[in-house]
């Protein structure tokens, strides 16, 4: 499985991506999530997949040979938008999974895309790729966009990210969002990648690979656990653990709510 996610907020994009893939609870491999295009004073793109690994590696094989073609056809450095780009890629991922479907028979064949980056004159710009070719963007109410098993990072997310969050601070959130997940879930696992894009940085400012040996993801593993923790214990406390009166900690209680507690405790 896979777990991307990509973050924009005022100051640029964020985007990190762990790096397993599995056929099989006794075939668990380590590949390479996150790719990135960059063409320092111009451009710069960050791609990131989910799905079928013949169908991504197919469709960065088409990016790479557009690249290279001496032809004036259409290519990430010739197109003069995000959302051209984003089609551009669309096409190519439709056109891959069509390809590696003749060969794979009825294996899935679909992969979801995540691409990111900035053309010269243009703001940063998120977009995620469905199978189908379409795409949706990033919004002030959603600044982030996420792929594959997604649904134990999400919470730190909705909680943290906000347009005006710092790139360290969502750089940060990323990471541990990521580690929540592979707490959860065995097929999200690591190294992870991380890349910062600064705004009309128009570059990849910042990259690292974390493995679980790492010193920083190391610490910042053990402050979130130890944080968390003491957080946790600073909760309020129930009635019964403060040593009150049932309902006395309440003043919208009522009578009737006094009366159901007070049962509960004759029940005892």
């Amino acid at each position: 499985m896979t777990y991307c996610i990509a973050i924009k907020v005022d100051r640029g994009l964020v985007f990190a991506a762990d790096t397993r893939t599995s056929a099989g609870v006794d075939d668990v491999r380590t590949y390479n999530k996150l790719h990135s295009f960059q063409f320092p004073g111009e451009r710069v793109f960050v791609l990131m997949s989910a799905g079928n690994l013949a169908t991504t590696q197919a469709v960065l094989a088409a990016i790479k040979r557009d690249l290279q073609a001496e032809n004036d056809g259409p290519s990430i450095r010739t197109l003069s938008s995000m959302y051209e780009v984003a089609e551009y890629v669309g096409t190519l991922s439709k056109r891959a999974q069509k390809q590696v479907d003749a060969s794979e028979g009825s294996a899935t064949v679909e992969t979801t895309l995540i691409l990111g980056g900035q053309i010269a004159g243009e703001e940063p710009q998120v977009y995620l790729i469905y199978p189908l070719g379409n795409y949706i963007t990033v919004s002030p109410e959603s600044p982030f966009l996420q792929i594959g098993e997604h649904k134990y990072g999400k919470p730190i997310l909705d909680r943290i990210i906000r347009q005006q969050t710092t790139l360290e601070d969502a750089a940060r959130c990323a990471l541990v969002s990521l580690d929540s997940t592979m707490r959860s879930n065995l097929s999200v696992g690591p190294p992870l990648d991380l890349a910062v894009v600064p705004t009309d940085a128009l570059d990849i400012t910042h990259r690292m690979r974390l493995d679980t040996d790492t010193p920083y993801y190391a610490e910042l593993k053990e402050s979130w656990a130890r944080n968390l923790e003491s957080i946790f214990s600073k909760l309020p406390r129930f009635d019964w653990e403060a040593g009150r009166a049932p309902g006395t900690g309440h003043p919208d209680d009522g009578a009737e709510a006094g009366g159901a507690s007070a049962s509960v405790l004759r029940l005892r």
